[in-house]
């Protein structure tokens, strides 16, 4: 084996006891929920500061518990279930959507694979558990919370949520090619598949700094796999009217709010463990302070860095408008998918030659990383030079167009105007009377000018 292959050592982890295996389930259940309802406040506060709002103030302090309230709404509301929908599925579907999104976090590592820490006297890693094939596991895990969503589209008996769940079908399949890519770069330098193995392997340096362009495929498509703005095109209300959850209510509508808040929780603890260090300390702290890594402390670190991503969920929420369905289909297949493959052959390059023990691997690696982070710039520079270009060129005249050219009144297409209505002009023409300015003409019967005491008293 070469040395820079990792050799997985998961010796520590399916040795608690089942005492322990429950406890540590639910501290992770309880992260998720708590992170949810602080992340749910959170988005509120932080869109209403960025557009000069007040936001929730009511309930509890500061209004922090406003996404409590909004969830005991929720549960009090009326359960509807629609005459038309597939009723099995149809209830099915909520629970296809949530229970995945909680799956993810059971390999994800809040600290150090030792025994750093005791619960009630047992030494134990601040982990669920680990495999060999823990990536794996996220990415099929989150492919099956995909189809919560399809069903909820096509179960409901009606368009709009069925377009929705098509959408939601077509734009996990453009995305999770780039974001398996995206995780085979990191596979291949790291020589693991195994989350703590992968965290340990960023001792020395982060592999944001390593694999950039890992990081902002993986940042694009976890955004889309969580169909938030700006590619929420499943539930987009401008064109669907609330898309694939527009028929659910109560308790159901909640359980689709909540997996697509648990969803951003977990990508953003997957990309806090594959590229910001995982449970590491970040790099000041970790230089002057021993015990930084070690104990509780590292929960702190690692919890801070996923709020910071969900802070960059919210930032681009208030910031940048929704883009069109063309533009994400052709972001995912002619942009992220080239992008992706052709760095993962990048990758794979550089990490034969550090096998080869050449020097200049890394030299290499950096170097393509500028190229393609070029390229990148490059594209998007095209698409607002294109936009400039349609903006200068002339507008063409409207085509003319009859509505009732087949017979029965149609309405006009984009680009098209109705003709000019015809009127009768009028028998004689009426004077304009003016009000308000200095040369005002009286509307009485004599039509003459208002004498000083009037126009005072006006």
């Amino acid at each position: 084996m070469s040395p820079y292959l990792a050799a997985e050592d998961l010796s520590m982890f399916g040795t608690d006891p089942w005492w322990l295996v429950v406890v540590k389930a639910v501290f992770c259940f309880a992260f998720l929920m708590v992170t949810v309802l602080f992340s749910i406040v959170w988005e509120r506060k932080v869109v209403a500061w960025m557009q000069l709002r007040i936001g929730p103030n009511r309930h509890g302090p500061w209004g922090m518990l406003q996404s409590l309230a909004d969830g005991i709404k929720l549960m009090l509301k009326e359960d509807l279930i629609v005459k038309r929908a597939d009723k099995a599925v149809y209830v099915l579907a909520p629970i296809v959507a949530a229970i995945p999104a909680f799956m993810a976090i059971a390999v994800i590592p809040f600290g150090p694979a030792g025994n750093e820490i005791s619960i009630f006297g047992h030494r134990t890693a601040m982990q669920l558990t680990d495999l060999p094939i823990a990536m794996l596991f996220i990415l099929a895990v989150a492919s099956v919370g995909i189809y919560g969503i399809v069903l909820a589209g096509w179960s409901s008996g009606s368009t709009y949520p069925l377009l929705g769940g098509l959408r939601s079908c077509a734009q996990m399949i453009s995305y999770e090619i780039a974001m398996g890519a995206a995780f085979a770069s990191v596979f291949l330098y790291s020589g693991s598949m195994s989350t703590s193995e992968i965290v340990a392997q960023q001792g020395d340096r982060w592999y944001i700094v390593l694999l950039p362009v890992s990081f902002i495929l993986y940042i694009v498509t976890m955004i889309g796999e969580t169909n938030r703005a700006p590619f929420d095109m499943p539930e987009s209300e401008g064109d669907l009217v609330g898309g694939f959850n527009t028929e659910y209510s109560s308790i159901k509508f909640a359980m689709f709010m909540l997996a697509e808040y648990v969803n951003m929780v977990t990508v953003s603890a997957v990309a806090t463990t594959l590229f910001l260090g995982g449970w590491r300390a970040p790099w000041p702290i970790s230089t002057f302070w021993e015990g930084a890594n070690h104990g509780w402390w590292p929960l702190l670190w690692f919890t801070v860095k996923v709020q910071l991503l969900l802070f960059f969920f919210i930032w681009l929420r208030g910031t940048l408008p929704r883009v069109r369905y063309d533009q994400l289909m052709k972001l995912g297949w002619k942009v992220l998918i080239p992008v992706s493959l052709v760095w993962l052959m990048l990758v794979a390059t550089v990490r034969a030659l550090r096998n080869e023990n050449y020097d200049f691997a890394d030299i290499a690696l950096y170097v393509g990383g500028g190229v393609l982070a070029l390229l990148l710039l490059s594209f998007v520079a095209d698409i607002f030079r294109e936009k400039g270009r349609r903006a200068a060129a002339p507008v063409e005249e409207p085509a003319a167009f009859d509505p009732m050219a087949g017979g029965f009144p149609v309405p006009p297409m984009p680009g098209q105007e109705l003709p000019p209505v015809p009127r009768r002009r009028p028998r004689r023409e009426r004077e304009l009377i003016v009000s308000g300015g200095p040369d005002t003409q009286s509307d009485g019967p004599a039509g003459g000018s208002t004498d000083g005491k009037e126009a005072s008293d006006g």
